[in-house]
């Protein structure tokens, strides 16, 4: 260790860094001390062993490859400890350049908040920033320097397992989201010590994989890809994001990895993204299997030519590069913008002062063992709830209800509630996570009796805990219902083709109904499900999603008034997968649903159009009022605006918050427009009584629009604005008219 220490004070004199040389002088040094095996290395990216993220590549000369300076970066190590073992180990390369450790930390890292499906139904920027802060803290004090996230796919088809790991079905909400879990992770900027870079994926279009299905193809028009899946994108380039990572699919043909059109033309090009871009894991070799490349040399060719610069377990870049150079097929500068974009970020998280700056092993204990971090989890957990149904106000539950039973497969268990991409901590229990059952037990006075049944499980077809939970139901007061799908039924290599409850759920309802009990449905889940029964014949459900660490507590929150509900849908749910895709935001047609022909309109014969439940529903305990609706004026320029206001009353029994939310239509364009278009929203909380007046600006650029050529601008014309509670149920409604 003392020679590890000794090299290190050495190590800047060494490569001739100053203090008072500029990060790109010091970057054009260190390219001309660099050979080309050297420069290659910093491009190639191995997992290690700590968790698996993907299908890993046993390589026994990992170790010997870092010390040879083969290697940039590494994921899945864990921990100031294992950290800093490698790092020691890059310290021992010829020029010393140190190590980026990468991890997914999708929703949190030891304290776990929503999966952010769950996340972004609270639509709280705010909280949604602040969860990502945590993590970023959490993860920079276990020796983190990256984390590949935020995910902000678009994604209109919940059959997609991986809809549970971004922000839904529409890009004005994905693309605010975006912001604001960059700025989370990455805090007041790279380098500081609760800091972690910020990963944006996948580019581009995956959440439209065709059918559904994970890592299939995607295809689609420019101007949709344009106008839908890439906004969410440039939000995350304007919020300064570090890295971005490509994806699996092909878009029209072209694997992503090779894509120079969405890497070289638009990332780096049109919207000058500074940062460097990561493949997917072995999306590079894997171009092979797409049939775009007849092997993994001509694979590494044509990705890092379209502007991919590190390779993620690929193997490619590492096993074929330095030959490409040297039979002139890639040329140097390629490379060297490649690495370049690399060094500049470990220049920028301060890694060449010291490689260890990350590793500390009081700042780990004390970050992992942070309450207030707990505290920030439990609210935002709240927040993610969404109050789908409440007939006869049985929710809120009162304390002093004498018996609850509580029964489901999700009552006990702990590791559920952290859903999918928890990090998985090698010397960290998993007591601190908080099951429902006890969330229950801590929230209720010591005069009610809590009873528990099990019921059933969640995918197999016995029915023999049935008896054992009527028998529970009928000795209670108020029956609450844990049931949905498992934790890892939504995620990674997790499509569904059916996204009905799982197994015998639904039966178990059917029974406990039967008991004429007042009944309370929890439903977790990592997307959309479809209870078409449930949602017809049950009178109170709340949509839970999988909730993280606090979940326990913050349900019971909810469920005994200490928070109010207030959480939207951020995707449409639909009745049927017959339905798929289905999106509130959809094109009309030449006969629209809404003919009044019986016959010839674009509608099924068995189902209606509609969702089961649309985009931006949510109940609360409380009711809010719509009213006084006005425009500063009813014509606008482009240079000008217009400004909206309207007074939102609470009209219940409950202090609450409510999600304001605005859409606009363009009647008339030159290429067609959807019906309606989320265009800005404020959560605002109201007393019992009291109304707030909302203000929302209208300019060109929420009027704007890539027309056919994909040019991005607003047309003259007649723009209807609605205001209301969901994209079904508008309150009020005006025009307005663009001039010239």
């Amino acid at each position: 260790m003392k020679n590890i220490f000794i090299l290190l004070l050495i190590t800047t004199s060494f490569l001739g860094f100053s203090q008072n040389k500029s990060t790109d002088q010091k970057i054009k040094e260190l390219l001309a001390k660099m050979t080309l095996e050297e420069k290659v290395g910093q491009l190639n990216q191995y997992s290690g062993d700590n968790t698996v993220t993907g299908p890993l590549t046993i390589n026994p000369n990992k170790q010997q490859e870092i010390k040879s300076g083969k290697i940039g970066s590494m994921l899945n190590i864990i921990g100031y400890k294992y950290t800093r073992q490698y790092q020691e180990l890059a310290m021992q390369s010829r020029l010393k350049i140190p190590l980026l450790f990468g991890l997914d930390v999708i929703h949190g890292h030891k304290t776990t908040f929503p999966i952010p499906l769950g996340e972004a139904a609270s639509w709280d920027l705010a909280a949604m920033e602040l969860s990502a802060r945590v993590a970023a803290t959490e993860a920079a004090a276990s020796g983190i320097h990256w984390t590949f996230a935020p995910m902000v796919d678009i994604s209109r088809d919940p059959r997609w397992g991986r809809v549970m790991e971004g922000a839904g079905e529409d890009t004005y909400l994905g693309s605010r989201i975006a912001y604001a879990r960059v700025k989370g992770f990455q805090g007041n900027k790279l380098g500081d010590l609760n800091s972690v870079m910020a990963c944006v994926k996948h580019f581009a279009a995956y959440g439209a994989a065709v059918g559904g299905r994970d890592y299939n193809s995607v295809d689609m028009s420019n101007r949709m890809l344009s106008e839908t899946y890439l906004p969410p994108f440039k939000a995350a380039v304007d919020a300064n994001v570090a890295t971005f990572m490509n994806s699996f699919n092909d878009i029209n043909g072209i694997p992503a990895s090779a894509n120079k059109y969405i890497q070289r033309d638009i990332l780096k090009g049109k919207w000058n993204f500074s940062g460097f871009i990561v493949s997917d894991w072995g999306s590079i070799a894997e171009m092979v299997a797409h049939g775009y490349s007849p092997d993994k040399k001509d694979s590494a060719e044509k990705a890092i030519l379209a502007g991919n610069d590190m390779d993620m377990e690929g193997n490619a870049y590492n096993d074929f590069l330095v030959q490409l150079v040297k039979e002139n097929k890639v040329p140097i500068s390629v490379v060297d913008e490649a690495v370049s974009r690399i060094l500049r970020k470990k220049f920028e998280l301060g890694l060449f002062d010291d490689p260890f700056r990350y590793c500390n092993k009081e700042r780990q204990e004390k970050e992992l063992n942070n309450p207030e971090h707990t505290k920030i989890a439990r609210e935002v957990a709240a927040k993610s709830i969404v109050l789908l149904k409440n007939e006869k106000n049985i929710l809120p539950l009162s304390k002093t209800t004498k018996t609850i039973a509580f029964i489901g497969p999700m009552v006990k268990p702990k590791r559920i509630n952290h859903g999918f991409w928890a990090v998985d901590l090698k010397d960290v229990d998993s007591s601190y996570i908080v099951s429902q059952w006890e969330g229950l037990e801590r929230k209720v006075g010591k005069n009610t009796k809590l009873l528990y049944a099990r019921g059933c499980g969640v995918e197999d077809m016995s029915k023999a805990g049935f008896q054992e939970a009527v028998d529970v139901a009928n000795q209670a007061d108020v029956v609450v219902l844990s049931i949905g799908e498992r934790w890892n039924m939504s995620g990674e290599a997790k499509s569904r083709s059916n996204i009905h409850l799982p197994g015998v759920q639904e039966d178990l309802v059917k029974e406990l109904q039967k008991t004429g009990k007042p009944i309370v449905i929890l439903i977790n889940a990592g997307r959309p499900l479809i209870f078409n029964w449930t949602a017809d014949n049950m009178p109170a459900i709340l949509y839970t999603w999988w909730l993280g660490s606090e979940a326990g507590n913050a349900i019971a929150d909810v469920l005994f008034g200490d928070y109010n509900p207030s959480g939207k849908l951020p995707i449409s749910f639909p009745r049927e997968e017959g339905q798929i895709p289905i999106y509130y935001n959809h094109f009309s047609t030449g006969r629209p649903s809404i003919n009044e022909d019986k016959i010839y309109k674009s509608a099924y014969i068995d189902l209606p159009n509609s969702p089961k439940f649309p985009f931006g529903y949510g109940l609360s305990y409380t009711t809010f009022s719509y009213s006084d609706l006005k425009l500063s004026k009813t014509s606008m320029k482009d240079s000008e605006t217009i400004e909206v206001s309207a007074t939102i009353t609470n009209t219940g029994k409950y202090a609450g918050e409510e999600v304001v939310q605005l859409y606009l239509q363009d009647k008339f364009g030159s290429v067609v427009r959807p019906i309606l278009e989320l265009r800005d929203f404020q959560k605002i909380r109201l007393n019992v009584g009291e109304s707030k007046t909302v203000k929302f600006v209208i300019d060109k650029e929420k009027l704007s629009f890539f027309n056919n050529e994909l040019q991005w601008g607003a047309e003259p014309g007649e723009f209807e604005l609605m205001i209301g509670t969901s994209s079904a149920d508008i309150k009020l409604r005006s025009t307005f008219t663009l001039i010239q």
